[in-house]
């Protein structure tokens, strides 16, 4: 009998939510795709629709961007709402900042400022916490861009913390992740985010740009297996 080679196992896509019209998954998009899975974009902000199951897709990635959680905007209420679908299912889901703060409203908690005023634009350190520790290993700095935070929701569990936003990466459930901090940006993504977000870096607590391009060259390997190994974990039966 001949032994032909087995076909590889065709993996379902991952759904992709972006906020943006000139955004992209970036690094994620990449590691994804070296998995085996095919990207579904939606941009709900450009009046993309969400897919009513996700039984047709491997999981789900929530990104960042410009507007906030508690905005009223009827697209961001009907995106938080629409988590319930990976939760219901039980299904792989990732948000990135501004999805983690979704992610946190749509469990009953609350996405804040800092009561100071700083916020988190460039590097800063990371420390993992006991269960975060059990579960991997993690970098000492990660990329931040973000002005708002959350409270840890009910029965969520807390991976790693930060110094002026405590919560920083939390597990809900068998498959629920959120990550206040960047693991997606591409070189050519942070000179974007550089260029297009400089007035930001006059905030309290800001880095200046040249200090996000520096922290890269020392900070952002160990940041890009962490994102490796990390998306392996979350989609590793997907």
């Amino acid at each position: 009998m001949l032994d032909f080679p087995r076909k590889p196992r065709l993996k379902r896509p991952v759904l992709i939510v972006l906020h943006q019209e000139t955004s992209s998954p970036g690094r994620v998009g990449q590691i994804l795709q070296a998995m085996g899975h095919a990207l579904d974009i939606r941009r709900p902000v450009l009046g993309d629709p969400l897919p009513a199951t996700l039984s047709h897709h491997a999981g789900a990635v929530v990104f960042g961007g410009p507007m906030s959680a508690n905005d009223d905007e009827a697209y961001v209420r009907a995106e938080i709402d629409w988590l319930s679908v990976p939760l219901s299912e039980n299904r792989p889901f990732l948000g990135i900042c501004l999805g983690a703060q979704m992610l946190v409203k749509n469990l009953g908690g609350t996405v804040f400022g800092h009561a100071e005023g700083w916020t988190e634009i460039g590097w800063y350190p990371l420390t993992a916490t006991k269960a975060g520790t059990a579960l991997m290993p993690w970098p000492d700095m990660v990329y931040q861009f973000h002005r708002e935070g959350f409270d840890l929701p009910r029965d969520a569990t807390l991976l790693a913390t930060g110094h002026h936003y405590e919560n920083q990466a939390f597990r809900y459930g068998d498959n629920a992740w959120g990550i206040q901090f960047h693991g997606e940006l591409t070189l050519a993504m942070m000179h974007r985010w550089v260029v297009r977000g400089a007035h930001r870096f006059e905030l309290p607590g800001a880095q200046v740009g040249r200090a996000h391009l520096d922290g890269r060259l020392l900070h952002d390997a160990a940041l890009r297996l962490w994102m490796t190994s990390f998306l392996e974990r979350i989609f590793q039966e997907a």
